[in-house]
C-alpha cells in the first residue's frame, strides 16, 4: 500500500460515461467501497450528488461527461463543498479549467495504476483527516459553548448573591428589585429589543441601586422624609454605584453600570448626577427610569402611602416627554395588562393593588 490511509471505512464516487472496469479493479485493491454514477444523465442527477469521500471524474464529453461542469456542480452543492475531487482528462489543456472549477487534484494523459494509487490514497487521507478535524471542531465549538453558559450562570448567580447581600441593608429592596425587573423586560420588549437583550436589562436593573449599600444607615433607615442635605447624600449612590461596577469585563456588569448612573436622569436634562437629556440617556436607564419610579410610587413608605397602580400609571403618562422617555412610557402602557399580572404576583407590602 503506497500510503497509510485506512481506507476500508472510505466512499469513492466515479462519474463516467461507462464502467470503468479496469479503474474499479485498480481501486478495490484499496478495499474502498465504490459508487459509480455512470451516462450524461446520471451525471446531472441527484446520484451525483449523494455523500462521498471522494470523487473521481471522468472528462468524456463525446458521452456527455463534461469534467469541469460536472465539478462546478458538486462544488455548489452544499455537502460537496469541501469534498475531494480528482479529475482525469485526456489533454493537459484542461487541466487550468478543472482547477479553476474546483478540482482537488488532476491527472491528465495515459493514467498510471500505481499513480492512480498513491494520488487515490493521498486524497483520501486528506478527507478523511478533514473529517476528524470537522468532528474535532463541533466538539470544541460544543466545549466552548457549554463553558460559555456555564459562566454566564456563574455569573447570574453572583449577581443574585450580591443583591441578596444588599437586601440585608434594605429589607424591601427584595420585591422592589423583582417588579422593577419584570417592568424592564415588558418595557424592553414593547420596544421591540430581543428576548436576550431585555433579559440582560432586567437582570442588570437588580443593580440599579447599588451604590446605596455606601449610604449611612441614618439615611438609608430613616423612618421619614429626608433633609436638603441627607437627600444629596442619597444622591451620590448613583456615582457610587456606577464606579463599583464600571471597570469590569462582564456585559451585564457594564450595562448594570450604566444602569446605576442614568436610571435617574430625566428626559428634560432635569436629573441627576450628569444632567443628561433625550438620547443622551442609555437605554437601559431610560427604561429603568419609567420601571423604578413606577414601583416607587405603587410602595408604601413611612413618609407616603402607595398609589394605585392606575394612577401611578397616569403619572408616568403625564410625565412622558419630560421626566421620561415617551417610547418607553408608550411601551410600558402597551404592556399593562403584564404589568398589573406582575403587581399582583408580587404586591407591594401595604400597597393598596
Amino acid at each position: 500500500m503506497p500510503a497509510s490511509v485506512e481506507t476500508a471505512s472510505a466512499l469513492i464516487a466515479i462519474v463516467c460515461a461507462s464502467a470503468p472496469v479496469h479503474l474499479v479493479l485498480n481501486l478495490r485493491s484499496l478495499d474502498c467501497a465504490i459508487r459509480l454514477v455512470t451516462g450524461a444523465k446520471a451525471a446531472a442527477s441527484d446520484d451525483l450528488f449523494h455523500p462521498a469521500d471522494l470523487v473521481i471524474v471522468m472528462h468524456d464529453p463525446d458521452s456527455g461527461i463534461d469534467g469541469p461542469t460536472v465539478i462546478r456542480d458538486l462544488r455548489d452543492h452544499e455537502g460537496h463543498a469541501r469534498t475531494a475531487i480528482l479529475f482525469l482528462g485526456a489533454s493537459a489543456a484542461l487541466r487550468r479549467t478543472a482547477v479553476e472549477a474546483g478540482a482537488t487534484d488532476v491527472m491528465t494523459g495515459p493514467i498510471d495504476p500505481l499513480d492512480l494509487q498513491i494520488r487515490v490514497c493521498n486524497l483520501l487521507e486528506l478527507a478523511l483527516a478533514r473529517q476528524v478535524l470537522h468532528r474535532q471542531s463541533v466538539a470544541m465549538c460544543r466545549d466552548v459553548d457549554r463553558a460559555g453558559a456555564e459562566a454566564a450562570s456563574r455569573e447570574r448567580e453572583i449577581i443574585r448573591r450580591l443583591m441578596l447581600a444588599a437586601e440585608f441593608r434594605d429589607d424591601q429592596a427584595g420585591d422592589h428589585l423583582t417588579r422593577v425587573a419584570g417592568c424592564a423586560i415588558a418595557i424592553a420588549e414593547g420596544l421591540g429589543l430581543s428576548e436576550g437583550d431585555a433579559n440582560d436589562i432586567a437582570l442588570a436593573s437588580t443593580m440599579h441601586d447599588i451604590g446605596k449599600i455606601s449610604i449611612p444607615d441614618s439615611i438609608l433607615m430613616k423612618p421619614g422624609p429626608l433633609s436638603d442635605s441627607e437627600r444629596e447624600e442619597m444622591k451620590h449612590h448613583a456615582i457610587r454605584g456606577y464606579r463599583m461596577l464600571y471597570d469590569s469585563p462582564s456585559h451585564l456588569l457594564q450595562l448594570a453600570s450604566d444602569i446605576a448612573l442614568t436610571h435617574h436622569e430625566r428626559w428634560d436634562g432635569g436629573g441627576y448626577p450628569q444632567g443628561l437629556s433625550t438620547t443622551q440617556i442609555p437605554l437601559a436607564g431610560r427604561i429603568v427610569a419609567v420601571a423604578d419610579v413606577f414601583d416607587a410610587l405603587i410602595s408604601e413608605r413611612v413618609y407616603k402611602k402607595a398609589w394605585t397602580p392606575e394612577a401611578a400609571r397616569r403619572h408616568l403618562e403625564e410625565h412622558a416627554g419630560t421626566h421620561f422617555d415617551p417610547d418607553c412610557v408608550a411601551a410600558f402602557v402597551a404592556r399593562w395588562d403584564d404589568i398589573l399580572g406582575l403587581v399582583e404576583s408580587n404586591p407591594p407590602e401595604s400597597a393598596t393593588v
